[in-house]
């Protein structure tokens, strides 16, 4: 199985259905007023939005596509000339295998908590789909695919000589963390989330977990305006399990520091950074938010960033083209080829080492293909899956009940039947 597992069996009644044209081609985009356990996730209430989205089930759409409205966030505007999607005249049907039976997209929503959905072939829009009343201009929280972006900006940075070097250890570029393991470790290290500091993810929201004890130092308001509380908490982990850049452990403290280190070797917002070297340059059609920490009010590098569906699929393009977009080369090629291809990794980081199934770059996963895939990857089911040889991107947020680790296999069973049926009926590689 190439992804992390989790729960659902619920059958879909549709109660009605709006369509949406983005360009011409065999399929609109449609979005459906409800979706699978749609009461439970709050249809009846117009899908709220409120803050208690990870523990209240009817929070959860209506929060995770506007999250801006309850939360601190910064604007990252967009192009004034989006780059185009245009729909794939007469396109493949898309069909995917589950057990005996063959699978339509139809299928697929109706058997998954996904909010959006849109495939990609060659910058042609072959599917959009949205349900739970979603629409084309609502931004998703992209929970840690927001880690790719910014491993994407790091690698911006050091093309342009803002960081020196990958080997470079944290503390190069924030001193006060030095006294720390993680000060101690370089920006590669990180990258690969490979310190070797202990950390505990377990998305229990309990004091035993360490991912909880790091959102109190960020977010509590006790600790609003005090960046110092962070340089104390970090500055408390002195010890490794293992000696840094041995072995993969996630561990989204990492990539909350490699933001902070980010933003000091750039001297500027992370916010600053996406607008100028990634959302403009590739044509974004919306704005986005990067939500904020209160404890520094920086971004929340880690999990926070929100784009609506087709934006995301831009750049999931722009990484399929590998950074380049109209002979401008956006992201270092040979960075991202470093970030995204198995064959370039240390063996402890290749799919089925470094994991059961996936593998680990920058920031980003690594599937078990001959042919180079790799994929952006959310909590809660939320996905941005490329294919660059092929030229197929696929993207889906969802709703899904538990976090990562915590779930029954089923949706990313059926998410892993769906990405190979894609492969198989547009021409992609599935070995």
């Amino acid at each position: 199985m190439i992804f992390s597992p989790s729960k659902w069996a619920i059958s879909l009644v549709f109660v009605g259905c709006l369509s949406m044209h983005l360009g011409a081609g065999a399929e609109t985009s449609t979005t459906r007023l409800d979706g699978p356990d749609a009461e439970r996730l709050g249809m009846k209430q117009g899908y709220p939005v409120c803050p208690q989205a990870l523990t209240r089930p009817e929070c959860r759409v209506g929060t995770w596509s506007a999250n801006e409205k309850i939360a601190p966030s910064s604007i990252v505007r967009p192009a004034g000339d989006p780059m185009p999607l245009p729909r794939w005249q007469d396109a493949p049907a898309i069909s995917y295998r589950w057990g005996l039976f063959s699978k339509s997209l139809d299928d697929f929503m109706a058997d998954t908590k996904t909010t959006g959905l849109m495939v990609i072939k060659e910058g042609r829009v072959v599917a959009e789909r949205y349900q739970y009343g979603r629409q084309p201009d609502m931004r998703f929280r992209s929970f840690s695919m927001s880690k790719t972006f910014t491993a994407m900006l790091v690698g911006i940075a050091h093309g342009k000589g803002l960081i020196r070097s990958l080997d470079d250890k944290a503390a190069d570029y924030w001193p006060e963390i030095a006294p720390s393991a993680y000060g101690q470790t370089t920006i590669r290290n990180l990258l690969r989330m490979s310190s070797g500091v202990p950390f505990r993810e377990l998305y229990t929201w309990t004091p035993d977990d360490d991912i909880w004890l790091w959102g109190r130092v960020l977010y509590l308001p006790e600790n609003r305006m005090r960046p110092e509380k962070i340089v104390e908490y970090l500055n408390t982990k002195t010890i490794r399990e293992a000696e840094q850049g041995l072995r993969f452990k996630y561990a989204t403290i990492e990539t909350e520091i490699l933001g902070r280190v980010l933003s000091r070797a750039a001297g500027m917002s992370i916010t600053q950074m996406t607008e100028d070297w990634l959302w403009k340059p590739m044509g974004a059609e919306a704005e986005a938010r990067w939500l904020l920490a209160g404890a520094d009010q920086g971004e929340g590098t880690g999990g926070s960033f929100n784009a609506t569906l087709r934006d995301y699929a831009r750049f999931g393009v722009l990484l399929a083209n590998d950074g380049l977009k109209d002979g401008v080369q956006i992201i270092p090629r040979d960075y991202l080829l470093d970030a995204t291809d198995a064959a370039r990794q240390p063996g402890a980081f290749r799919p089925r080492n470094a994991t059961p199934g996936m593998g680990y770059g920058y920031q980003t996963w690594l599937a078990p293909f001959k042919e180079r895939t790799f994929a952006l990857q959310g909590i809660h089911g939320q996905l941005i899956m490329v294919q660059p040889k092929s030229g197929i991107v696929m993207v889906q947020t969802s709703v899904n009940d538990q976090p990562s680790g915590r779930q029954d296999p089923r949706p990313y069973q059926v998410r892993d039947a769906l990405w190979l049926g894609v492969l198989k009926s547009l021409g992609g590689v599935t070995d």
